[in-house]
């Protein structure tokens, strides 16, 4: 376990022990009225080596303290209200199963179930006006119901044989398997007893996933007002579902009286997250442009439902809009987004297209809209989620949670500070630096230098539970990060100044950064400094290693790519190295080799440590081993550190504590601390 000395003042490090233990807030929901916020806590069951999710409630004026909804066995989350208030929903496997549960919240007692289905409910959203429910639940398309698909998985889990055959992509998708089934939408009816009723499948003949995999939710799908219609989003998939981003958005009776209507056909770019204005004569919902590119700016589109008439809400608002919610008189639209290294809640007026920005510095991470107020979960680098209570009009925060305060105040944390410089080009980019948590005026430190993955991606003012710059700050150095050319939040211009060429402008930013925060920050030892990255940042080692090899006494990668030849037969979504690379590997070989970091193994010398998931699909396996066989074949100092059970990510407690300890030995080895 990783320990930590304390100051004179009592005050200590934080530890990747506390990282992993820390309660995590999300999901905030205010109640119909206002007046109460419904939110999951995820706690750390350390024991059994995993998350467990429970569903929490704090009045929204914080006249008093949160208090929990469930604790009973299993998992608790997705808390929605219906329409009155008085109907907590949830999504609980108290039962075995996930299924849908409902709290009364004014006669209390305990939970009662909604649902209870052969197949277990992957999401699910409530209608308007309470009569119905709809779910999404994996099915194989050819059964006629739900039976048949519970008993043909269960006649194949009997099966001794163990072959898979496949004749189409994909074949696997992020940490899976494809077994055949596909993710689609039923709708149910609630009785007077609260139970649901006599699914219908409402998406079928979609050869698609409704929600899209493998990280789509109940956001990807929406009833109208009335509660006679739905709007779900889905791609086709047919044989190009491996290399194409169209995304479409379906209409639907909600009886399922009328097969799904194309209603952005065409588009053949991303469409997604549609919302009903509150007199459900507007749709609004996000939209890309470009097909094959997942990175596009996310633009806002309004459809009179009346007219037919199209327009995009604040076009020359150059920033990409996550998940909407409207007011409630129609008026105005809230998103939030990437904007200068933090991620910022914005209200944008639906008329003129006007964006006020309604959060200052910071992370937030999730949001509730009332007809007074927002409450929204909000983060930074040097605290993790709380939700905060602001008038819709924005004005100063009203803390709401205090989870972790007991810990948290036995800690200190490094302080932290955004800096900007020339990069490429000589056009800005910005970057922070994070003082080691027992930082002395005159002492050199040595440095953690991270580079984020995306690469469309942004590292900066939030709380990460897998990078997280605390934790190398408690370790006893500094930190710093570059939101180099292809980074979010800083228009889409300079998100797309990556494509074709991932080598170029941004390890001239790097540079640069390096070479910026030295020159600024005297307490920056350069001489014993690693860089770390995962993913495209993995990638970025591995061209570090053959094309900056004298700047770091040591490298750490996690899930990178070795080879962009192999990574493009092997990977799963291949519109992202098509897009990245202008086509694919057999059409533009050269494309794909210009920054291919395999073709400089032999100026390689750095010491690097290698880490990989096993079931990670997204950059396989095999990237990790051959970046292995590279070093030890070159006699470069080297460790690979496997997880068999994790994917591009390390989830597990347990694994995550390995994993921090793992890195921070080979630090020490090579930086001192």
């Amino acid at each position: 376990m990783s320990t930590t000395p304390s100051t004179p003042q009592g005050l200590r490090a934080f530890s990747a022990d506390d990282l992993v233990r820390l309660e995590r807030v999300s999901d905030p929901q205010l109640s119909p009225d206002g007046r109460y916020v419904a939110y999951t806590l995820r706690r750390t069951d350390w024991d059994n080596d995993k998350g467990v999710l429970d569903l929490w409630l704090v009045p929204s004026d914080g006249s008093a303290a949160p208090r929990p909804l469930t604790r009973a066995e299993g998992n608790h989350s997705e808390p929605r209200w219906s329409a009155d208030g008085r109907w907590l929903y949830f999504l609980s496997t108290r039962s075995g199963s996930a299924q849908i549960w409902r709290l009364d919240l004014v006669a209390g007692g305990d939970a009662s179930p909604v649902t209870e289905l052969p197949l277990a409910v992957n999401n699910y959203a409530l209608s308007p006006d309470g009569r119905r429910i709809a779910v999404s639940l994996d099915v194989f398309p050819d059964c006629a119901d739900l039976d048949c698909t519970k008993q043909r998985l269960e006649a194949r889990a009997k099966q001794k044989a163990s072959g898979m055959s496949f004749d189409k992509l994909f074949v696997r998708h992020w940490d899976s398997w494809k077994d055949g089934a596909r993710a689609q939408l039923f709708t149910l009816t609630l009785g007077d007893d609260g139970r649901a009723r006599d699914p219908v499948h409402v998406s079928r003949g979609i050869d698609g996933d409704v929600p899209t995999k493998p990280f789509g939710d109940a956001s990807e799908y929406t009833f109208s007002p009335d509660g006679k219609t739905l709007v779900f989003t889905a791609r086709i998939a047919g044989r190009s579902e491996a290399w194409s981003t169209n995304l479409d958005l379906w209409w639907v009776p909600a009886d399922g009286s009328q097969p799904p209507k194309n209603l952005t056909a065409p588009n053949e770019a991303v469409d997604i997250g549609p919302v009903f204005s509150p007199d459900g004569r507007y749709l609004a919902w996000r939209a890309m442009r470009r097909p094959g590119y997942e990175a596009d700016r996310l633009a806002i589109l309004l459809r009179d439902l009346k007219t037919g008439e199209t327009r995009e809400v604040a076009p020359d608002w150059d920033r990409s809009a996550g998940a909407l919610q409207f007011s409630a008189d129609g008026k105005t639209l809230y998103t939030s987004s990437d904007d200068l290294g933090n991620h910022r809640l914005f209200a944008i007026d639906v008329a003129t297209g006007a964006v006020s920005a309604l959060t200052g510095p910071g992370h937030v991470a999730g949001f509730s809209v009332g007809a007074d107020h927002i409450v929204y979960g909000f983060d930074t680098l040097t605290h993790p989620v709380h939700l905060y209570r602001i008038a819709r009009g924005g004005g100063e925060p009203e803390q709401l949670t205090r989870h972790n305060a007991e810990r948290l105040a036995q800690i200190r944390f490094g302080d932290y500070e955004q800096f900007a410089f020339p990069g490429w080009n000589d056009e800005t980019v910005y970057g922070y630096v994070v003082k080691p948590w027992n930082y002395r005026k005159g002492k050199k430190y040595p440095v953690v230098f991270i580079i984020h993955g995306g690469p469309q991606g942004s590292m900066g003012n939030d709380w990460h539970y897998r990078w997280n710059p605390a934790v190398y700050s408690g370790w006893g150095y500094a930190v710093v990060f570059i939101d180099f050319h292809g980074s979010t939040g800083y228009g889409q211009a300079f998100t797309d100044s990556i494509r074709g060429d991932w080598g170029g402008k941004p390890l001239v930013d790097l540079q640069k950064g390096w070479a910026h925060a030295l020159k600024t920050y005297d307490f920056l030892d350069g001489e014993r400094a690693a860089a770390l990255g995962a993913s495209y940042g993995g990638y970025m080692i591995n061209w570090i290693a053959g094309n900056w090899p004298d700047a770091f006494k040591a490298l750490v990668n996690h899930c990178g790519i070795f080879d962009n030849r192999s990574m493009y037969y092997t990977t799963e979504e291949l519109w992202f190295d098509e897009w990245e690379h202008g086509g694919p590997y057999f059409a533009s070989p050269e494309t794909h080799e210009k920054h291919n970091p395999a073709a400089h193994v032999t100026q390689w010398k750095t010491p690097m440590l290698v880490i990989h998931g096993a079931k990670d699909y997204r950059v396989p396996l095999d990237q990790g081993i051959a970046t292995f066989t590279a070093l030890q074949r070159r006699g470069i100092a080297s460790q690979l550190l496997v997880f068999p059970d994790e994917n591009h990510w390390v989830l597990k407690p347990q694994n995550s504590v390995q994993w921090h300890d793992t890195v921070r030995t080979w630090l020490q080895r090579w930086l001192g601390a």
